[in-house]
């Protein structure tokens, strides 16, 4: 494959000092091309064009930005193969969960901000004889900082509200998932979109999302990622008075409550567990499950965990592929060890010794999906983020203790409620210490809504009003009426 390059001012360039990295296929340990090693000379272009490009692009009527997302949105569309295919390539995911989810998702995300955004109405409030008239306008140059797991899905859900709203944009990707971020820049040079509205960096965070986040000239900053690695967004950006919506880790609770009907729901715990090998931020790492039905829990559970398709990402039947790295996997596997230290016993899966999956490269980064158990609900295991193919599963007594044990970690992304009782579910979610709570279902979201945690799990929200309201800035015009 061609090298990727930066995109700055509406053209393919490498990093000034010439340095590259070289991004590798997980599922195999090939190399399949070399990115820019950029620095802060590289985000200084790439602001400088962003902030000359600003003026012209504010300007813009919101019909004729929504009309851009719209022709975004087909251009993806028509190429959503290709999305699919490089994003598998670049994370060992699955071509089908590829295709599924971060393909179609990156689509609907430019999709859902034009139709979402003809479907508002300025806003008057009317009293003491004046008509009040709220106002948005650009913030002007953002920063968009986007993890791995989710590379395009991620990026384009900042890339469109940002534009939306007539932002500039300088982007950075992983540095581990550099593909569909660089497709998408072709796909916006293709379309012709001016030059500076859109740029993209590539490269190590410490040289890049650093120097974004540091600019005086970018005004917000969005980012999802670590939590270790959000604190250091937040202490830099803050004491600039940067906008700032942080998106972190998750350790989130999957409560089955002693109504459930476990085989009708049995296919959906799996899948909000392992989903991505468990590297999604709102993966049900910890199940919680009444102690009446623990036993036969786990039977059903582990049976069905067994019955995943573990391998070639390639391959249309394979459910779960490799992670991300060689390093990520010896994190993931260092607290599968840890959780047998702690006294957990292993229902099912291990490390790539114990448990190697069969008919894939012994370079790939493969494991197979875990299950501990007998684990305190306090313990290191059960309440740090592993962000890996590993569930931990814990009995409770009644509804007070599971309670305690979904709100025991410092985290607060994401949870969800298995019942027969929806109004037993909702009840319960409520008691959840987290931005999102789903009952009976899991990742089912509506675009409109907010997405976001609380603890260290997050600041501020995104998603329909709240992704619209981060972008630009609010000014309140009071006009006397005679």
């Amino acid at each position: 494959m061609e090298p990727v390059l930066n995109y700055i001012n509406g053209t393919f360039q490498p990093a000034a000092s010439g340095h590259t990295l070289e991004t590798v296929n997980p599922a195999t340990g090939q190399v399949i091309t070399t990115v820019p090693r950029s620095a802060a000379r590289d985000v200084a272009d790439a602001t400088q064009a962003a902030k000359a490009a600003a003026p012209a692009w504010g300007a813009r009527t919101m019909e004729e930005r929504i009309e851009w997302l719209e022709r975004i949105a087909d251009a993806l569309e028509a190429e959503a193969e290709t999305v699919a295919q490089l994003e598998s390539l670049d994370t060992g995911k699955p071509i089908a969960l590829a295709r599924r989810v971060d393909a179609a998702r990156s689509v609907a995300n430019f999709r859902f901000f034009a139709t979402y955004a003809r479907e508002q109405t300025v806003q008057t409030f009317t009293a003491h004889g004046a008509i009040n008239h709220v106002h948005r306008s650009p913030v002007g140059v953002v920063g968009l900082i986007t993890p791995w797991n989710l590379p395009l899905y991620l990026l384009s859900w900042k890339v469109a509200p940002a534009l939306l709203m007539g932002n500039t944009i300088v982007a950075k990707p992983s540095e581990l998932t550099p593909l569909t971020a660089d497709f998408l820049a072709k796909t916006l040079d293709r379309l012709e979109l001016p030059p500076g509205v859109f740029n993209l960096v590539h490269g190590y965070g410490p040289d890049v999302g650093q120097a974004i986040v540091e600019h005086p000239d970018i005004r917000a900053i969005s980012f999802t990622g670590g939590t270790a690695t959000g604190k250091i967004v937040a202490a830099t950006a803050a004491p600039m008075f940067k906008k700032l919506s942080l998106e972190l880790g998750g350790k989130n609770a999957t409560v089955v409550l002693d109504d459930a009907p476990l085989d009708d729901i049995m296919d959906g715990l799996v899948r909000a567990s392992f989903t991505n090998s468990g590297q999604v931020c709102l993966c049900g790492s910890r199940i919680l499950v009444d102690a009446s039905i623990y036993e036969t829990f786990a039977t059903k559970f582990v049976s069905a965990v067994e019955a995943l398709t573990v391998g070639d990402p390639t391959l249309d039947e394979t459910q779960m592929g490799s992670v991300i790295s060689k390093d990520h996997q010896a994190k993931v596997e260092s607290y599968i060890r840890l959780g047998l230290e702690e006294g957990g016993v292993l229902l099912t899966g291990g490390t790539s010794e114990t448990a190697p999956v069969d008919g894939v490269s012994t370079e790939g980064a493969f494991l197979r999906p875990t299950v501990l158990a007998n684990l305190d609900a306090s313990c290191r295991t059960a309440t740090e983020e592993i962000f890996g193919p590993v569930v931990t599963l814990h009995a409770f007594a009644n509804e007070e203790e599971a309670v305690a044990m979904a709100n025991n970690t410092e985290y607060g992304l994401a949870g969800s409620v298995w019942t027969a009782d929806t109004a037993r579910g909702h009840a319960f979610a409520q008691r959840m210490e987290t931005g999102i709570v789903w009952v009976n279902t899991w990742l089912n979201r509506d675009l409109r809504t907010p997405f976001g945690g609380v603890k260290q799990s997050g600041v501020g929200r995104e998603g329909g009003a709240w992704s619209m309201g981060f972008f630009s800035e609010i000014t309140n015009i009071c006009v006397q009426q005679p």
